[in-house]
């Protein structure tokens, strides 16, 4: 598993009977997770202190209880600096197992150098864009949500990023690559983490596991004679990390050499256990 663990301003505290404890830069959240199937005994006395807890309804959905909590805070991860704010559906703004594939991409821009172009679909707050926007890269950053591309403006301000050629679309992923394709428009890397289900700004209807190897295939077709990566993450329990590489190696097949890898991604408890949070397979040059 690759795990998230350069973290100092987060930390996964324990998990246990459904729920994640954890400090967000000093405030201490409870938050459900399907996942925790097993009991740890809650000895540590945080549990009995969250600023806040988010509930969950059993007509689905839920609610937070904000106990002391301020409307929103920042974290800091190698330099970076996101925005941090509770959310319906008991997200934060960032997912901080998200930090192992950070630096894979920073690295992989690193080797190649200044004018490294990279496509992030479905951006969300936009923390991978920061990612590859601090490490030299042109950013195109896409999301059918404009609270969520706006949050990401706001990350680039709190990263001193503003700056940096990073463009901002508010658009279904789906259309914006097919013009993308129409227009001759091509990246060096391209980085995804498509919801489950969703729905674009014009009503569009996504489902993954119905529309993913579609899509990536027509994704596959925007990488430039010299691509760097192609990054494919998932938190859907139903595609698990070897489906997802195999789809790469399906859709990359013209592509000679590089690296196809695949593996769950997850972050490591104070106890030392190491949490499983998604999966992500990758395909990266060699060169």
């Amino acid at each position: 598993m690759l795990a998230a663990s350069d973290w100092k301003d987060y930390k996964l505290i324990d998990v246990s009977d459904g729920e994640r404890l954890e400090d967000w830069g000093g405030h201490i959240l409870i938050r459900p997770d399907p996942q925790a199937i097993w009991r740890s005994g809650r000895a540590d006395i945080r549990w009995k202190k969250a600023d806040a807890v988010y509930h969950r309804s059993k007509s689905g959905g839920g609610s937070w209880e904000i106990f002391s909590l301020p409307k929103s805070w920042k974290i800091g991860y190698k330099g970076l600096t996101f925005n941090v704010k509770p959310m319906n559906f008991k997200h934060t703004g960032v997912f901080p197992e998200q930090a192992v594939n950070w630096d894979f991409m920073r690295e992989k821009i690193a080797s190649r150098g200044q004018g490294t172009r990279v496509l992030n679909l479905f951006g969300y707050t936009g923390c991978a864009t920061m990612a590859c926007a601090a490490a030299g890269a042109s950013v195109c950053h896409v999301d059918a949500s404009k609270g969520m591309v706006q949050w990401a403006k706001e990350n680039a301000e709190s990263c001193a990023l503003r700056d940096r050629p990073v463009r901002y679309i508010v658009d279904d992923c789906i259309k914006f690559v097919e013009r993308e394709l129409r227009r001759g428009n091509r990246y060096d890397g391209i980085v995804m983490d498509p919801p489950s289900y969703g729905r674009g700004p014009g009503g569009e209807v996504w489902q993954l596991e119905d529309m993913l190897f579609d899509f990536v295939s027509k994704c596959s077709r925007l990488l430039s004679d010299k691509p760097l990566f192609f990054l494919l993450n998932s938190y859907s329990t139903g595609l698990s990390a070897s489906v997802m590489e195999y789809l790469l190696r399906v859709t990359l097949r013209d592509i000679r050499g590089g690296t196809f890898e695949s593996d769950e991604i997850g972050l490591v408890t104070e106890s030392g256990l190491v949490f499983p949070s998604g999966s992500v397979a990758r395909w990266y040059s060699n060169e």
